[in-house]
């Protein structure tokens, strides 16, 4: 097999991108995987990544990353206070896969909030399913209070049902005018 630019020289190996076979002078990495120059030149298909100068710790204030690790070829993770990316993992979080102490994700895991498609936590929840102390959503299974359209909690707000207490912590924190139609 030969190179897809030379093509009269022999190849050294398939680029994990674009799968092209390629010669050692069209090799633009070489650890532990092939990735050839063009792919290489082309920094959309290996991701963006930022990171602040400024940090606490090792971690730094801002990290922004997407797409690939070229040299393993697998997704980037962002970790840093304010991490924002496909993975992240942070204090605050933005990210489909999203860890941290306020987290917003597709699947956002958070220790003081979370909100997402499937949001689970410590704190509040809010998401398609969600699961916390006090959790919001279409499946709410809260340790305290739960308020959704399936809702299993000691206290909750269903389609069909308004324990006090759930009452009680809407008005204080909401208003009079922001309770839900079984509360009124």
């Amino acid at each position: 097999m030969n190179c897809f630019v030379h093509d009269r020289t022999p190849a050294v190996g398939m680029c994990v991108s674009c799968q092209k076979a390629t010669c050692r002078e069209c090799v633009g990495r070489d650890t532990p995987r092939l990735v050839c120059r063009a792919c290489i030149a082309q920094r959309s298909v290996l991701g963006f990544e930022y990171r602040s100068t400024a940090a606490i710790g090792e971690w730094p204030l801002v990290h922004i990353c997407a797409g690939v690790d070229p040299a393993t070829m697998r997704p980037r993770v962002a970790k840093g206070v304010i991490a924002i990316g496909n993975i992240a993992v942070g204090a605050v979080t933005l990210a489909g896969i999203s860890l941290g102490l306020v987290s917003v994700g597709g699947l956002s895991v958070g220790l003081i909030v979370a909100l997402g498609g499937a949001a689970l936590g410590l704190g509040l929840s809010i998401g398609g399913l969600a699961v916390g102390s006090i959790a919001a959503g279409g499946v709410a299974v809260g340790f305290v209070y739960a308020i959704g359209g399936l809702a299993v909690a000691p206290a909750i707000v269903d389609g069909a049902r308004c324990d006090s207490a759930v009452r009680d912590l809407i008005l204080r924190w909401l208003g009079p005018d922001r309770l839900p139609p079984p509360c009124l």
